[in-house]
C-alpha cells in the first residue's frame, strides 16, 4: 500500500502526509461570504474538498474538518471608507444584514446537499467570533506588528517581512507589491500601502459594528479565518485548503498574523484548488459569466442550453485533477451527463451480477488486469487525490463488465476474490469516496405525482403564452422543494435533489 502524498502549495512539492496526531485530521477550508447566491466556481472547492475529506475518512482518519461562513467583515482594502460585502448587499436587498445572511447561508446549503457534500464538523460564522479576533488583534499590537490609526487597526506588513519569510506561499515578492499595489483612499493613514486591515472603524452609515478597544467597528477578513481555525484546530493544524485565488492576500495574511501570535507557522500542508474559468476567463461577476447554482440546476442562465443535474456537475469537476484549469462548456458537460449515466449503469449491473465458477477456468491474464485496475485506484488518490485517473480506471473495468453482462465472458474467467475487489472498487470510490450518486427521475406516487404533472402542465401554458415570470416562478418553487425540471425534446423530466 502506497502512502497519502499531497501536494503542498507552500513548499511547491508533493510530500507524503502525516498528521500532527496520529489517526486524526484538521482540516479547514475556507467557507462561503455568503452575501449572495454561490456559484459554479464556488461549487470546485467545495467538491474538491469534500473528496479530501472522505477520501481521509476513508483511510481511517478521524476528522475534524471547519469551514466557516463570512458573514462580516469581507471588504476589499479601501482605506477608511471600507465597507464589508455584507452590509453592502443588505442594504442593496433592504434587508436586515442577518437576514441577508440567513437567507444566503440557507442557498448555500441547499446547493451543498444538492452535490452530496457530506457536512463539515464545525461550521463556525466570522459575527459569532468577534471576541477571538479582537484577542488576536491585542497580542498582535503587544507584539509590535499591527498599530492602531483613527479607531482602525492595520497589520504590519513591512515590519513582518523583515523577520519573516513573507510572500512564500503565493510567491509574492515585497518590493513588487510597495510598487505596483495602487493607491486608494485613505490609503495615508497606513505606514506601507501594503499594510492590511485586522479591524476597521465603522462609519456612521455602517451596519454591522461592534465594540472594540478601538472603538465601534468590524473585524477585517483575514483575522477570522485564523481566530476560528486557531480556535477549532488548534494553533497548529494539519491541512488548510481553498481556492487558488485566496492564496493572495487572504492566505498570506492568516500566516503573518497567526505567525505572530503563535510563534509558529499555523499549517502544515496548504492545498489548493485552480479555477473553473468560461471561454478562457475566470468567472467573476466583471465579466458578466457568473453562473448561480440555481441557474445551473434549471437551465435558466443565457450560457446554458439545458439544466444540469448536481451530480452531472460534481461529476464534470472530478473528471479534472483539482489543481488544473477546468474550462466551463456546455458540451463538456453533456459529455460528463453522457458518461456518469454510462458508468453508473456499469455499476448497477455489476451490482446485480453473482459469482459463479466458469468451466473454461480463469483467464489469468484478464484476471491480473482487472485486480491492477482496482489496486492503481489506491495508488491515484495516494497521488494527490488523483480523481481524474480514478474515474479514467473505473472506465477501464466498464468494458469487462459489460462483457459479462452480455455474457460474452463468463464472470468466472476472473477469481471469485478479482471479483469482490471489483464489487468493492465501484462501490468504495463511486459513491463513498467520490460522492456519486444516481441520477434519477422524480418518483412521486398518486396524488402528490399528479400534483407535479399539473405544475410541469401550467408552467409549459405559461412559456408558450410567453408569461416567462410565471414559468420562472414554477420551476424556482419546485426546485426550493428539491425536484428540479429539466426541459427535454420529449417533455419536461423532473428529478429530486436531497
Amino acid at each position: 500500500m502506497s502512502q497519502l502524498s499531497l501536494y503542498n502549495s507552500l513548499t511547491r512539492e508533493k510530500e507524503v502526509f502525516k498528521p500532527i496526531t496520529p489517526g486524526h485530521v484538521g482540516l479547514y477550508v475556507c467557507g462561503p461570504t455568503v452575501s449572495g447566491e454561490s456559484h459554479l466556481g464556488h461549487a470546485r472547492p467545495y467538491i474538491t474538498f469534500d473528496v479530501v475529506n472522505r477520501y481521509l475518512q476513508f483511510l481511517n482518519y478521524k476528522v475534524r474538518y471547519v469551514r466557516n461562513i463570512t458573514d462580516a467583515g469581507h471588504f476589499e482594502e479601501e482605506g477608511r471608507d471600507a465597507t464589508d460585502k455584507v452590509n453592502d448587499k443588505a442594504k442593496l436587498e433592504q434587508l436586515e444584514p442577518m437576514e441577508l445572511v440567513h437567507k444566503y447561508t440557507n442557498l448555500f446549503h441547499w446547493g451543498m446537499r444538492a452535490f452530496n457534500t457530506l457536512e463539515p464538523s464545525i461550521e463556525p460564522t466570522a459575527t459569532g467570533h468577534i471576541i477571538e479576533q479582537i484577542s488576536m488583534i491585542k497580542k498582535i499590537i503587544e507584539k509590535g506588528y499591527a498599530y492602531e490609526v483613527n479607531g482602525s487597526v492595520y497589520f504590519d506588513v513591512k515590519k513582518y517581512a523583515a523577520n519573516y519569510p513573507y510572500g512564500k506561499l503565493s510567491g509574492r515578492i515585497l518590493d513588487d507589491l510597495l510598487e505596483t499595489t495602487r493607491a486608494l483612499d485613505g490609503q495615508d493613514e497606513k505606514r506601507n500601502k501594503v499594510d492590511f486591515a485586522l479591524w476597521k472603524a465603522a462609519p456612521p452609515e455602517h451596519i454591522m459594528r461592534w465594540e472594540s478597544p478601538w472603538g465601534e467597528g468590524f473585524p477585517g477578513w483575514h483575522i477570522e479565518c485564523s481566530a476560528m481555525a486557531s480556535k477549532y484546530l488548534g494553533v497548529q493544524f494539519d491541512i488548510h485548503g481553498g481556492g487558488m485565488d485566496l492564496q493572495f492576500p487572504h492566505h498570506e495574511s492568516e500566516i503573518a498574523q497567526s505567525t505572530i501570535v503563535h510563534d509558529h507557522a499555523p499549517v502544515n500542508y496548504w492545498m489548493h484548488n485552480n479555477m473553473i474559468t468560461i471561454n478562457g476567463k475566470k468567472m467573476g461577476k466583471s465579466y458578466n459569466n457568473v453562473i448561480k447554482l440555481t441557474e445551473l440546476f434549471s437551465g435558466s442562465h443565457p450560457l446554458l442550453e439545458q439544466a444540469y443535474h448536481p451530480m452531472v456537475v460534481r461529476f464534470y469537476i472530478l473528471q479534472t485533477h483539482y489543481r488544473s484549469t477546468l474550462d466551463f462548456s456546455n458540451e463538456a458537460l453533456q459529455a460528463s451527463e453522457k458518461a456518469l449515466k454510462r458508468l453508473w449503469e456499469a455499476y448497477e449491473v455489476l451490482k446485480q451480477l453473482s459469482y459463479t465458477a466458469s468451466k473454461e477456468g480463469i483467464n489469468e491474464t484478464l484476471n491480473q488486469e482487472v485486480t491492477a485496475i482496482c489496486n492503481a485506484c489506491e495508488e491515484y488518490m495516494n497521488d494527490d487525490f488523483n480523481t481524474a485517473k480514478v474515474i479514467a480506471a473505473l472506465f477501464d473495468l466498464t468494458s469487462t463488465i459489460n462483457s459479462f453482462k452480455a455474457n460474452l465472458l463468463p464472470i468466472g474467467s476472473i477469481t471469485e476474490e478479482c471479483f469482490n475487489v471489483l464489487q468493492a472498487t465501484f462501490k468504495n470510490y463511486l459513491e463513498t469516496i467520490l460522492g456519486l450518486q444516481a441520477i434519477q427521475a422524480s418518483s412521486q406516487n398518486g396524488a402528490m405525482d399528479k400534483v407535479l404533472q399539473v405544475l410541469i402542465t401550467l408552467r409549459k401554458e405559461a412559456k408558450q403564452r410567453k408569461d416567462f415570470a410565471v414559468s420562472d416562478q414554477i420551476r424556482n418553487q419546485l426546485m426550493e422543494a428539491g425536484v428540479i425540471l429539466k426541459d427535454e425534446k420529449d417533455g419536461t423530466v423532473s428529478y429530486t435533489v436531497q
